[in-house]
């Protein structure tokens, strides 16, 4: 009991100064104008493929910019810069999930000057980065038409901590049978109201719905001073 005390003790100091931090990020971002959204999933949901292709059509016309989280390897973070926007990755070692304070190391001497979006790909897991603030403005929750229409069920605490839910892969929808309607009522019985919205990073479904809505989130954030553009 003692020991697990102790153990409650330092999660929460971890959690309290991630929270400092993130705040902190939070303010300096806005100041900047800097709209960022974080992407969170599961292995293999095909994140990395969809914000490649978001990534591409953006930066036609806006200054963006990523930061990939993984626990080994820069693959990601090379196949992104195929989009020619910059990219940067963070490697975690041991770490399942990305911290605020892991964004600010990233970020000092490296943001592009000038920044309208900022994305932040979460290492793959639905568990931890549920807990840590990146002082984003937008956090994305992904889920594919392979996982299941259960994930939010399995996985509430992630879904009840972001902010839009993004169903990938719909052009595998009918080979899988996924079930839509299912999909959006388990996602609604957790987080009643929550966007859903369905896109395919192949076929480009539903990816221009998206930056529409990404576009309109930007703006009604942005300081006077810096409005995003359409």
């Amino acid at each position: 009991m003692i020991r697990q005390t102790r153990l409650v003790e330092v999660r929460q100091k971890v959690l309290k100064q991630n929270d400092v931090v993130a705040r902190e990020l939070r303010g300096q971002f806005r100041e900047a104008g800097v709209f960022v959204v974080s992407l969170v999933s599961s292995p293999g949901t095909g994140k990395t493929a969809f914000l490649e292709r978001v990534l591409t059509t953006l930066q036609t016309r806006h200054r963006v910019a990523a930061l990939v989280g993984d626990l080994a390897t820069d693959n990601d973070a090379r196949r992104l810069a195929r989009s020619n926007a910059p990219v940067k990755q963070i490697i975690t070692g041991t770490v399942c999930h990305l911290e605020a304070e892991m964004v600010r190391s990233a970020l000092a001497g490296w943001m592009p000057e000038g920044l309208d979006i900022l994305f932040i790909e979460n290492v793959g897991n639905l568990v931890c980065p549920a807990s840590y603030d990146l002082g984003e403005a937008l956090r994305l929750v992904l889920m594919s038409v392979t996982e299941g229409e259960d994930k939010p069920l399995k996985y509430p605490t992630i879904f009840n901590t972001a902010d839009v839910a993004v169903i990938t892969k719909m052009d595998l929808a009918a080979a899988v049978e996924f079930d839509s309607a299912a999909a959006h009522r388990n996602i609604h019985a957790v987080r009643p109201g929550m966007t859903v919205l369905p896109v395919s990073a192949k076929t480009g479904q539903g990816v221009d719905e998206f930056i529409a809505f990404l576009e309109s989130r930007a703006r009604e954030s942005a300081p006077s001073e810096k409005a995003i553009g359409v």
